[in-house]
C-alpha cells in the first residue's frame, strides 16, 4: 500500500487514512467535500467583492447620469464708475523747481541700439563741470542748491564700541599680551620686589602661589586673585608685587587692544 501511487489531489487517499475506521463520522464527509466547498466559497466571496465595488457604478448607469458636484457659486461684483470731472475745476498748478546754483547736463541711462541716433552724446568732460540730471540746465549764481533725488539722513557713522570682553590667555589672539622685555624680565622684577614674609621665614614655608589677573587695554593689572594659596603672608605679598608691577603690553584682537586674563605661579624659596 505504501509503495503504490496515490493521487493526493483526489479522494483516494481518504480511503487509506480512514481504513478500518468509522467512515460515517462527519470528518470523513467534510474532508471528502473540502475541495468543492473551497471552490464555492471563493466564487461566492469574489462575486460579493465585485458587486460591492460595482454597485454604485451600476446604480448611476441605471439612473442615466454620473454624479456631478455642485457648481461653484459665482458672485458678480459691480465696480462703480469714477466720478465725473467737473469742467469748472481748474487744472492743478505745475510748480517749477527753483533755479539751481549747480549746472546739470542731461544724462540718460545707456541703451543698447544697433545704430545710435544721438547726435550729441554726453561726454565725461561735460560731467566734470556739471551734475547728471533730467535735462540740461545752466547754473544761476543766485539760485538754490536743488537735490532732485530722494533725500535721507544717509549712513550714520557708527559709534566706536570698545571690546570689553575678557579673553583667556589660551585663546588664539592676533598679538598675545607680554611684559616689556619678555616674561623673563617679569620674573626678574618679582625676584627683586618680593619681600619674604617673616612668618613664612620662621616656619620655613616654601612653595608657589598661583595667581590670576586681567591685563587691561592700557597695560595695567586688575582683578588680581589668588587661585591656589600658600599661606603665612605669601598670598598677600604676591598680590602686593602684582599691584606694583610696571604696565604690560596689552593683547591685540581685530586690530584693537583687548582685556586678557593671565595666570602665573609666584615661587617663594628660602634658598634665594
Amino acid at each position: 500500500m505504501l509503495g503504490s501511487k496515490i493521487d493526493l489531489f483526489g479522494n483516494d487517499w481518504l480511503d487509506v487514512v480512514f481504513d478500518q475506521k468509522n467512515k460515517t463520522y462527519g470528518a470523513y464527509e467534510l474532508r471528502r467535500q473540502n475541495g468543492s466547498n473551497t471552490t464555492k466559497a471563493l466564487f461566492i466571496s469574489g462575486t460579493l467583492f465585485i458587486l460591492f465595488f460595482l454597485t454604485p457604478k451600476i446604480i448611476s448607469l441605471i439612473n442615466g447620469k454620473e454624479r456631478v458636484d455642485d457648481p461653484l457659486t459665482t458672485t458678480v461684483v459691480k465696480i462703480a464708475p469714477p466720478p465725473a470731472v467737473n469742467p469748472k475745476t481748474p487744472p492743478p498748478t505745475i510748480i517749477e523747481p527753483p533755479k539751481s546754483a549747480v549746472p546739470t547736463t542731461k544724462f540718460l541711462p545707456p541703451v543698447v541700439v544697433e545704430n545710435p541716433t544721438d547726435p550729441d552724446p554726453v561726454m565725461i568732460k561735460d560731467l566734470a563741470i556739471a551734475n547728471p540730471g533730467q535735462k540740461t540746465d545752466l547754473a544761476d549764481p543766485d539760485g538754490d542748491i536743488v537735490i532732485t533725488g530722494p533725500t535721507g539722513e544717509g549712513k550714520k557713522q557708527m559709534a566706536a564700541v570698545e571690546d570689553d570682553k575678557v579673553y583667556d590667555i589660551f585663546v588664539a589672539l592676533e598679538v598675545q599680551p607680554d611684559f616689556p622685555g619678555g616674561i623673563n624680565k617679569f620674573y626678574n622684577y618679582l625676584s627683586k620686589a618680593i619681600r619674604y614674609p617673616a612668618l613664612a621665614q620662621e616656619t620655613g614655608l616654601q612653595g608657589k602661589v598661583f595667581v590670576s589677573f586681567i591685563i587691561e587695554r592700557n597695560g595695567t593689572l586688575t582683578d588680581i586673585k589668588v587661585e591656589k594659596r600658600l599661606g603665612s603672608g605669601t598670598d598677600e605679598e604676591a598680590i602686593r608685587v602684582l599691584k606694583a608691577s610696571p604696565k604690560w603690553i596689552p593683547g591685540i584682537q581685530n586690530g584693537k587692544a583687548v582685556r586678557v586674563r593671565y595666570n602665573i605661579p609666584i615661587s617663594f624659596s628660602l634658598s634665594q
